[in-house]
C-alpha cells in the first residue's frame, strides 16, 4: 500500500473499527471514546519546493498518532489527523488552508513550515488554536516580539535561520582546532540564494565571520537564483578564489544534487564543501548518485543517533521503506507527542489558552533534542549556539556524506563518527 492510499485508509476508520481490527488480530487495543481530538496537518503535496519537508513531516506525524492511539489516545479518545494540501508560495494559499483547518473543527495545528509565514500565522491567531511549526524563520520572532498576545499561542519548535550562519562559522573554526581538518586559507566563499531564507543566513555568517578578528574572512559572495539551471558558471566562481570553505547557501535538494554532480566532475582541490541543509530531504542522496561524499550538510533541527534517534530510525525505516529525510521525519514525530502531552496536562483539548500555556511551559526530550520554549521568541533553544548544555536544546548538527550514508560529525556530543578528508581533499 502506498502512503497515499494508507493515510486515506487510517484516516477513514473510526476507533471502533480499530478496536474491531486488533481484535481481530487476536491483540487488545484500550476502548476510546468515538469523539477524536484533530491534528490539522497543512503539508504541500505538490508544487516545486517543499513537498519532500512536508512529506517527512506527515510521515512522522502520522506515525505518532498510530502509537498514541495503540495505546489508548489522549484521556480516552483518539487522535485524528487532518491533512489538507497546502499552496504554501501565495499568501493566499496559506490563510485557506490555516482557515479550512481551524472550520474543520482542528484542536491543534501541526506544520512543517511555510515559505511565507505571516499570513499563516495572521489566519490562525484571531481562533487562539495551538499552531506548532519547524519554519525556523526570523519572521515568526519579529511578529511575535511585535504582538505577544496575539500569536502567544503560535510555537516555532526549533530555532531562527540567523543561527545557520552563526553556527557554520563555529563549526569551522572547531573543526581546524581539532586538527582533522587543515584548511588551505582563511577565505570563506558564500553562494546564496535569493530567498529571505537564504538572504539572512548569509548575513549572520558574514557578521559571524567579521567577528572573527581574521581568523577568517569572505573571499566573494556569488548570486545564485532559483531555480538553478547550470552549476558551471557558480565552479568556475568557485575555482577562481579558490578559498579553503565554501559554503552553497542554498536549500532545494534536487538543485544541490545537481551541484554535486556537476562538482564532483571539477571540483576546488582541497577546499571543504557544505551544502545548507537541502541533504536532509531524501532525494538528495538518490539524485546524487555518490557524487555528493565528503559534502557537509547542517540542520539546527534534525534527527539525533543517540539511543532514543536510532530507535526512531530503525521504526520509521521499517514504516516508510527507502530513504529517509534527516530533519522533518522526528520533527512531525516530536510536535504530536509534545501536543498530547500538553492535552493530557489540561484535561481539555478545546481548552486553546490552558494548552498553550502548557507548551510555553513545556520541557520535552523528543527525537531532535530537547524542547524548551524561550519566551522572548517563542521558539526553540540551539545547542551550543545558545546554550553549553548539550540536553538543553536542539543540536545544530553537521552531517557529512561517508559511504553515501547521513553521518552526524559535530558536535561532539552527538557525532556518530569523525570528519573524513573528501575525495578532492587528499
Amino acid at each position: 500500500m502506498n502512503y497515499l492510499n494508507r493515510r486515506t485508509f487510517i484516516r477513514s476508520i473510526s476507533a471502533n473499527a480499530l478496536a474491531c481490527i486488533a481484535f481481530a488480530a487476536g491483540t487488545t487495543m484500550p476502548a476510546m471514546a468515538a469523539d477524536p481530538i484533530i491534528v490539522g496537518i497543512p503539508a504541500a503535496q505538490s508544487g516545486p519546493v517543499g513537498v519532500a519537508d512536508h512529506q517527512d513531516w506527515t510521515n512522522g506525524a502520522t506515525m505518532a498518532i498510530e502509537e498514541i492511539n495503540a495505546a489508548g489516545g489522549v484521556l480516552g479518545r483518539p487522535l485524528e489527523a487532518k491533512i489538507i494540501d497546502l499552496d504554501m508560495l501565495t499568501p493566499e494559499g496559506n490563510v485557506a488552508g490555516i482557515q479550512a483547518l481551524i472550520e474543520g473543527g482542528a484542536h491543534a495545528i501541526a506544520s512543517a513550515f511555510t515559505i511565507i509565514p505571516q499570513p499563516a500565522m495572521d489566519a490562525a491567531a484571531p481562533s487562539g488554536i495551538p499552531y506548532v511549526h519547524g519554519n525556523t524563520s526570523s519572521v515568526n520572532v519579529d511578529l511575535y516580539q511585535g504582538d505577544k498576545e496575539k500569536y502567544k499561542n503560535i510555537f516555532q519548535l526549533d530555532v531562527p535561520e540567523a543561527w545557520y550562519g552563526t553556527g557554520f562559522v563555529r563549526f569551522l573554526s572547531d573543526l581546524k582546532k581539532s586538527g582533522a581538518w587543515e584548511p588551505k586559507n582563511n577565505k570563506v566563499h558564500i553562494v546564496q540564494g535569493q530567498i529571505s531564507y537564504t538572504q539572512l543566513i548569509s548575513k549572520a555568517t558574514q557578521e559571524e565571520i567579521a567577528k572573527t578578528n581574521g581568523e577568517w574572512e569572505v573571499a566573494q559572495i556569488t548570486d545564485i537564483q532559483f531555480p538553478v539551471q547550470d552549476w558551471s558558471p557558480v565552479i568556475r566562481a568557485l575555482q577562481e578564489s579558490d578559498a579553503a570553505a565554501i559554503m552553497i547557501d542554498h536549500w532545494v535538494a534536487a538543485e544541490l544534487a545537481a551541484f554535486a554532480q556537476q562538482y564532483a566532475f571539477d571540483p576546488v582541490p582541497g577546499s571543504l564543501v557544505y551544502l545548507q541543509y537541502g541533504p536532509s530531504q531524501p532525494e538528495f542522496l538518490d539524485l546524487a548518485q555518490g557524487a555528493g561524499e565528503g559534502m557537509v550538510w547542517g540542520t539546527v533541527y534534525g534527527v539525533y543517533a543517540d539511543e532514543k534517534g536510532n530507535e526512531f530510525r530503525a521504526k520509521y525505516r521499517e514504516k516508510f521503506p527507502g530513504t529517509m529525510g534527516m530533519v522533518y521525519t522526528g520533527g512531525g514525530y516530536d510536535a504530536i507527542n509534545m501536543l498530547a502531552a500538553a492535552w493530557e496536562k489540561v484535561g481539555d483539548p478545546a481548552k486553546f489558552d490552558a494548552v498553550g500555556d502548557a507548551i510555553r511551559n513545556m520541557e520535552y526530550r523528543g527525537i531532535n533534542g530537547f524542547y524548551k520554549n524561550d519566551p522572548e521568541t517563542n521558539s526553540g533553544i540551539s545547542y551550543p549556539n545558545m546554550t553549553d548544555d548539550p540536553e538543553a536544546g536542539q543540536a545544530h548538527l553537521f552531517f557529512q556524506i561517508q559511504d553515501d550514508k547521513h553521518t552526524i560529525i559535530a558536535p561532539a556530543a552527538f557525532a556518530e563518527q569523525p570528519f573524513r578528508k573528501a575525495p578532492w581533499m587528499k
